[in-house]
This record gives structure tokens, C-alpha cells and sequence, in this order.
């Protein structure tokens, strides 16, 4: 863990949104860091999208299976390929359990 210094303006904003979304300051910077990376590292996924990988990235930690990033970009244009075909049967990313990374 470190110190990331940011503008007051900046830390008001990260004051308020996370008030407004229930979460603390921290978790509200890191959600946006964490959305800036994905974004950066993915311009073509749309924001409903990289929200949509965040989310099968939870519940998968959560049940107790864990995606790593590149597995969770790779579902989501697996998806979105077979979208663009209307193949709706196929199969997205198969969840790990922690026994299978051992």
C-alpha cells in the first residue's frame, strides 16, 4: 500500500462519489484507477462493458472461482463476437477454482 497525492478538487470528487455509491474514499480512487487501467489497456470496450467484467469478476470471487483480467476481456469479446454473428450459444470463459491454478 502507498500514498498517491491527487488535488483537493480531485479528492473532493472522490469524497462525494464514493459518499454517493456507499463506499470509502479509497475503495471510490481505486474504482476509478481500477476503470481508467481497463480502459487504457482496452479502448475498445465500451464502459458497459468493462463495468460488466467488473462485475462477473466479483461474483466470481465470490463463489469461489477467480478470472484473471485477461480471461474476463477475453469472455467479454467472446461475447460480443457472438453477438455481432447472433450465435447465442456460445460459450463464454470458464470460471477456475482455486484447486485448478494449484
Amino acid at each position: 500500500m502507498g500514498i498517491v497525492k491527487i488535488s483537493d478538487q480531485m479528492h473532493d470528487n472522490v469524497r462525494i462519489a464514493g459518499s454517493a455509491l456507499n463506499r470509502s474514499i479509497n475503495a471510490q480512487a481505486e474504482h476509478w484507477m481500477l476503470l481508467g487501467m481497463l480502459s487504457e489497456l482496452h479502448p475498445d470496450l465500451t464502459h458497459a462493458e468493462v463495468a460488466q467484467l467488473l462485475v462477473r469478476d466479483q461474483l466470481a470471487r465470490e463463489h469461489g472461482g477467480v478470472m484473471s483480467i485477461r480471461e474476463l476481456v477475453d469472455a467479454a469479446r467472446h461475447r460480443q463476437d457472438g453477438d455481432k454473428t447472433k450465435d447465442k450459444a456460445a460459450p463464454g470463459a470458464r470460471r477456475k477454482t482455486g484447486k485448478e491454478y494449484a
